[in-house]
C-alpha cells in the first residue's frame, strides 16, 4: 500500500541469495580454490544454504515474529532461522531427499552462522560461513540481494555495488577479508541498509499498517490457533500471507473484529500517525521502551480520557547491524593481493564525514482512533517534557490531523 511496486517475494530473494552465494564460492575457488582446498562439497553446501535460509519465514515475515508471537506465546523463545532449520529437515524427510548428512549438517549451521555463540562442528573452513549469514562483521549475500532488489522495487535509488565487495574479497587467515580500497564501498552497504530501514520497512504508514495486521491476527489466534502452527513444520508450512484473506471472508462471528481492522486498512483507514522523536544521543545508552502506558499516564484532563486500548506506540531501532558500534571495526582488509597481511581501519583515517554514532531510536505513537489524534499528541509531548525537559519531538503534529477530531464528531464518521 505504501510501496506499490514491492510485491517480491522471499522465493526471489532466496533465487537471488543463491546465485549469489554460487557467485561468491566460485570467484573464491577460481581465484584461491587450491589454497583453501575448496571442493564440491563446499560449492554445494554454501549455495543450498543461500538458497534455503529464510525457509523459516511466517506470514508477514519480521512482524510475525517480532510482533505477533510475543503477544500470543507468553516469553516463548521462537526464531525464523531455528524454524529453518526444522523446515529443511522435515523437507528432507517428507520428500525422501537424498542428501548426506554431513551436507545436511553444514548447510544448517551455515544459516544461524549470524547468530551470536554459534557452535561450528567443522572447524576448518570457517570463511565459508562468512558468505550467506556473517556473523562476524554482518558483510554477506543475503544483505546484498535485498538491499538492491528492494531498492529497485521501491523506486529508491542504491549506490551500493555488491559486485565491487564480491571481486575484490580474499581469504586471508580462514577469514573473508577486502580490499582496503574498498573500504568506502562496504560503508555505502551498512548505509544502504540503515536508509531501507528508515524509508520502507520502518515507514511510518508501513507501521501502522503492520500493527493493524497484528491487531487483527491476534484478535483472531483464540478462534484461529495461527500461534499453535509454529510447534510443528509439518503444520507451519501451511501457515502463510493467506492468513489475512482466511480471516476477511469468514463469516465466524468471533472473528468480526479481526474482519473489521482488515476492513479498515482495504480502506486505508490507519491508524493515525501524531508524532514522533528521535532518542537524544547520550540517553540511548539507558533507553527503555516506550508504552502505551506511559503516554496515557502523560495526558491533559481537559481531553478525552485516553485508555492504552487507544494507543499504539512504536519503538523503532535502526543500526548499522551493530547496535551502537561501528561495523566497519570489525572487517580485515588488506592492502593488495601481493600482501598476506590483514588489519582493521579506523573511520577517521578514511574521511571525517563518516558517522560518528551508530543507532538511533525513534519513538512514534498512534492513535487507534481518528478523533483521539489530538489528546494523544498533546499527551506525548507531555511525556517527552517529563522525561527530557524539553518536546525532542521536530515540530508539532499537523492541524490537519487535528482537524479529523472534528470531522468525527461533526460527520460521525470515522
Amino acid at each position: 500500500m505504501v510501496y506499490p511496486g514491492a510485491v517480491h517475494s522471499r522465493f526471489e530473494h532466496s533465487l537471488g541469495v543463491y546465485w549469489l552465494a554460487s557467485e561468491a564460492i566460485n570467484r573464491l575457488k577460481t581465484y584461491q580454490g587450491l589454497e583453501l582446498d575448496i571442493d564440491h562439497f563446499d560449492t554445494q553446501t554454501v549455495k543450498l544454504a543461500g538458497l534455503l535460509h529464510d525457509l523459516g519465514h511466517g506470514p508477514f515475515s519480521h512482524t510475525f515474529e517480532r510482533e505477533f508471537l510475543p503477544r500470543v506465546c507468553n516469553g516463548q523463545k521462537w526464531s525464523h532461522e531455528e524454524m529453518s532449520l526444522k523446515m529443511i529437515d522435515h523437507v528432507v524427510d517428507e520428500h525422501n531427499i537424498d542428501i548426506d548428512s554431513e551436507s545436511l549438517k553444514r548447510v544448517k549451521e551455515m544459516i544461524i552462522a549470524s547468530e551470536n555463540g554459534t557452535s561450528k562442528s567443522f572447524k576448518e573452513k570457517l570463511f565459508l560461513y562468512d558468505i550467506v549469514a556473517n556473523g562476524r562483521n554482518g558483510i554477506d549475500v543475503d544483505k546484498f540481494d535485498y538491499i538492491v532488489r528492494d531498492s529497485r522495487a521501491c523506486g529508491l535509488g542504491c549506490n551500493f555495488q555488491f559486485q565491487r565487495v564480491l571481486e575484490t574479497m580474499r581469504v586471508i587467515d580462514d577469514e573473508i577479508c577486502y580490499r582496503a580500497k574498498e573500504y568506502l564501498t562496504i560503508q555505502k552497504l551498512f548505509a544502504a541498509r540503515a536508509d531501507l530501514h528508515r524509508m520502507v520497512y520502518m515507514h511510518a504508514k508501513v507501521k501502522a499498517i503492520e500493527m493493524m495486521f497484528v491487531d487483527a491476527m491476534t484478535k483472531a489466534n483464540d478462534v484461529l490457533c495461527i500461534s499453535s502452527y509454529i510447534d510443528e513444520p509439518a503444520e507451519y508450512w501451511k501457515l502463510d500471507d493467506t492468513i489475512l484473506k482466511a480471516i476477511e471472508t469468514s463469516s465466524s462471528q468471533d472473528l468480526k473484529e479481526s474482519r473489521d481492522l482488515i476492513l479498515r486498512i482495504r480502506r486505508r483507514e490507519l491508524y493515525q500517525f501524531c508524532n514522533e522523536f528521535a532518542v537524544p544521543k547520550d540517553k540511548l545508552e539507558y533507553f527503555k521502551n516506550v508504552t502505551p502506558q506511559d503516554i496515557v499516564c502523560s495526558q491533559n484532563s481537559s481531553h478525552p480520557i485516553l485508555h492504552e486500548e487507544d494507543i499504539v506506540v512504536s519503538n523503532v531501532k535502526i543500526d548499522l547491524t551493530r547496535g551502537r558500534n561501528n561495523p566497519l571495526e570489525s572487517i580485515s582488509f588488506f592492502k593488495d593481493y601481493e600482501s598476506n597481511e590483514k588489519f582493521n581501519i579506523k573511520d577517521d583515517l578514511v574521511s571525517h564525514l563518516l558517522p560518528t554514532s551508530y543507532q538511533d531510536m525513534i519513538v512514534r505513537v498512534y492513535s487507534k482512533k481518528p478523533h483521539l489524534v489530538e489528546a494523544v499528541s498533546e499527551a506525548f509531548e507531555n511525556f517527552q517534557l517529563k522525561i527530557y525537559g524539553k518536546k525532542a519531538q521536530v515540530h508539532a503534529t499537523p492541524e490537519k490531523k487535528k482537524r479529523k477530531r472534528l470531522r468525527h464528531i461533526c460527520g460521525g464518521g470515522v
